[in-house]
This record gives C-alpha cells, sequence and structure tokens, in this order.
C-alpha cells in the first residue's frame, strides 16, 4: 500500500474508512486546511477516489486490509457505520485513534442500544419495547395502538429494515429470524425494536460537532423533507420554528453528545410533536447518524463553517468554527437518478439558468432513486429559494426537461 503523500511543516494525515459521497465531500476543505486525507475505497471508481489522490482498494470487513490503511495515518474517520466491531477492536488495539470511538459508533449500528441509552439519559423517544415473539408484539400494541413501527436494530438505513404493521403476522419472518439468529451478529440477533408510531408535526434534524476535549458545536436546527423514507429537500434554519423547541432539540442533541461520547460531526434526527393535552410543542428523537448527515449538506454554502470542514477540526482535536448561517435561509434539495444517466449537458444548464445555486454531485452512476448529488441555495425568500432548489433538482433528474 503506497503511503499518502504528507505536506510539508507536520500537518496530519485523516483517514476515511469508505469512499462514498461524504468522504468525497471532505476533499476540499481538507486542502483548504492543508491536510492529506487518505481514503479506504470499496473500488477505483469509488466517489472519494475520483478526488482524492490515496485512495487504496480494500472492504471495510477486512480486518487486514483496514488495518494497513489506518497505519499510514494520524487519525481514522469513517464514511459510514458499518465497519464491524472485530475490525474497530483491531484498530483501537494497535493504538490508531478512531472518531468516533467505537463505543460512541454502537449507538448508531444498534438501535436498541441507542434507545436504551437515550431514556437513560433522558432525551425524549417515542415509545419502544424489545420483542421477540407474536405475543410481546400484540402485548405492546395493546398498550400504545395499532399500527406499531417494527425496526431491525442493525444494518438498517433510509427505511430499509422498517415496517408499520397492523399486526404480529406482518412480522413473523423477521419473528422466526429472531430464534434463528440468538448468539450471532445478525441484525435481528437481540430482537426486533418496536416503536408506538408518532403522530408527528414535520421532521427536524439537528446537527452538532464535539471534538475530542470536549469543545462543541451546533448549527441551527433544520426541517427535513422525507420522500418515500429518503430526504428530499432541507430547510434550514427550520422555518417558524418555537424558539424554545429549537433551545430544547439543540440542548438534547448536545447532551447526547457528551454523554455518549462521540467525537465528530454527528445529527439526531426528531419529530417535532405537540403535547396532546397543552398543545405545547416538543419532540421525540428518531435516530442517530455518528458522521456528517445528508441533512447537514445546506452548510457547505450556507453556514461559516460547513459539516464537513468542522468535522475534519473535531476529529484532530482542532479548534471548531463557527456554524453561523450566512443568510436568512438555506434551501437543499437532493438530486435523485432517474431515466437520464449523462448529467453534464442538465448540469450545465441548471449552472446557466441559476447562476447563484451551488451544485454538488457526487461522480456516482445514475440508477433511479440513488442519491447523487445536491443542490444548494441561500438568501431571504424561502418560497422562491424552495422553487429553485427544486426545479434545479429535478432537472438533473430528468423529471421536467425546462
Amino acid at each position: 500500500m503506497t503511503s499518502p503523500q504528507r505536506a510539508p511543516g507536520g500537518f496530519p494525515v485523516v483517514g476515511i474508512v469508505g469512499g462514498g459521497q461524504l468522504a468525497r465531500m471532505c476533499a476540499a476543505p481538507a486542502a483548504e486546511l492543508a491536510i492529506t486525507l487518505s481514503v479506504l475505497a470499496e473500488s477505483p471508481d469509488a466517489a472519494a477516489a475520483q478526488v482524492i489522490p490515496s485512495a487504496p482498494v480494500g472492504d471495510h470487513t477486512d480486518v487486514d486490509a483496514v488495518l494497513a490503511f489506518a497505519r499510514e495515518c494520524d487519525v481514522v474517520t469513517f464514511d459510514h457505520e458499518h465497519v464491524p466491531a472485530d475490525v474497530l477492536e483491531a484498530l483501537v488495539a494497535e493504538g490508531i485513534p478512531l472518531h468516533p470511538t467505537p463505543q460512541a459508533l454502537r449507538f448508531a449500528q444498534d438501535k436498541l442500544a441507542m434507545r436504551e441509552r437515550l431514556t437513560e439519559i433522558g432525551v425524549a423517544c417515542p415509545d419502544w419495547t424489545r420483542v421477540g415473539t407474536a405475543a410481546e408484539v400484540d402485548a405492546f400494541a395493546a398498550r400504545v395502538g395499532w399500527p406499531v413501527v417494527a425496526k431491525t436494530p442493525r444494518g438498517g438505513y433510509d427505511g430499509k429494515g422498517v415496517r408499520v404493521i397492523g399486526s404480529a403476522a406482518e412480522v413473523e419472518d423477521w419473528l422466526a429470524m429472531v430464534e434463528e439468529q440468538q448468539g450471532t451478529s445478525g441484525p435481528l440477533a437481540d430482537g426486533i425494536l418496536l416503536e408506538e408510531r408518532v403522530d408527528f408535526v414535520r421532521e427536524l434534524a439537528v446537527l452538532i460537532a464535539r471534538s475530542p476535549s470536549n469543545q462543541a458545536a451546533a448549527w441551527p436546527v433544520v426541517e427535513t423533507v422525507q420522500t418515500d423514507s429518503i430526504c428530499t429537500e432541507v430547510l434550514a434554519p427550520a422555518p417558524d420554528l418555537d424558539p424554545a423547541l429549537a433551545a430544547l432539540a439543540t440542548e438534547a442533541g448536545l447532551r447526547i453528545a457528551e454523554n455518549l461520547g462521540v467525537t465528530g460531526v454527528f445529527a439526531v434526527e426528531m419529530f417535532e410533536v405537540r403535547d396532546p393535552g397543552t398543545g405545547a410543542p416538543g419532540y421525540v428523537v428518531n435516530e442517530l447518524a455518528m458522521r456528517p448527515h445528508n441533512s447537514g449538506h445546506w452548510s457547505m454554502d450556507g453556514a461559516v463553517t460547513g459539516q464537513f470542514e468542522q468535522h475534519l477540526r473535531a476529529v484532530l482535536d482542532l479548534p471548531l468554527g463557527a456554524p453561523t448561517p450566512r443568510e436568512p435561509h438555506t434551501v437543499m434539495a437532493n438530486v435523485l437518478g432517474g431515466d437520464y444517466p449523462e448529467l453534464y449537458p442538465a448540469y450545465r444548464h441548471v449552472m446557466a439558468r441559476d447562476p447563484g445555486l451551488k451544485v454538488h454531485l457526487y461522480g456516482k452512476g445514475v440508477r433511479p432513486g440513488r442519491k447523487i448529488g445536491h443542490v444548494n441555495v441561500s438568501g431571504t425568500d424561502l418560497a422562491q429559494l424552495r422553487e429553485r432548489a427544486a426545479h434545479a433538482a429535478d432537472y438533473l433528474a430528468g423529471v421536467i426537461t425546462e
């Protein structure tokens, strides 16, 4: 494995396990900070490998490959949360600094562990339980009401591993797998996570950065808009958000960071809810993501310090940058793959039509529904910004052609 080329002056090498778009978007801020990146990529043409010179190919489940990669780095972080526990343990045994640590990463890898810990520290969650039998499913539903939400504790994302069910029969196959997977590392080895179905107003996200020396920073709470379980739009800051709820949600994010020992940038996905008695606004936590996150892509152009620069600062224990917004509003729209594989002509059109738009494409092949990029636009008129961002995303996807 070729060693990454270090910048003169004692600047460090940051290793990223995984070569997806999150690693790719660290490239520009790393260059500005004079930090060398090295990426363990899944393939020579992975998104990050296209723009980061040091990108050896290796699998994140291969202990030897990950160790050989990490030994060339001063600190290691992650493009995703799927690195197995045995690989993480081997890195720790070598004395390689990891951010987030395996202890923190566990709470993003295991939803049951996450629910237990958040409940212990007093963070609001949906009513939940662990089940392994049909009788336990029925008992929980009798308490909270049908339908309920069933989740595989490990391995799910973007709606995968989640079912809204109206009877225990709808998870009969999962219940059988609980029995089969006991004593293994399978997604259902510890049972199924059941949650009440939350009657929510909208979805919110809190993005936090925390360094090993316990400095923390928080961006404004944002609203996320989901379509078919995929985030399609982010409004920053969340419009018309009650200031008390914004403060409460931010405090919850900071409390999670401290109590779970999170280092780097991470996201707390929440539901905004109303108290059934008083109508007062509140929140419940839905998911945690121990990495830069889709809900923070707006910050690349809309904040003084974007999430990818902040993540590099945090994992290196550098002073954190200001998360302050540059404009009253920023709208991020995800670009999803459509029926047109040739993006460059549409890319040129979008840039010419709206010079104030920022387009970020990930170098990924087009596949229907796949996240292949996003657009950001900032200003004062939120409705106009939403229209501009949506038009650009739809044009790039081929949904519209004018």
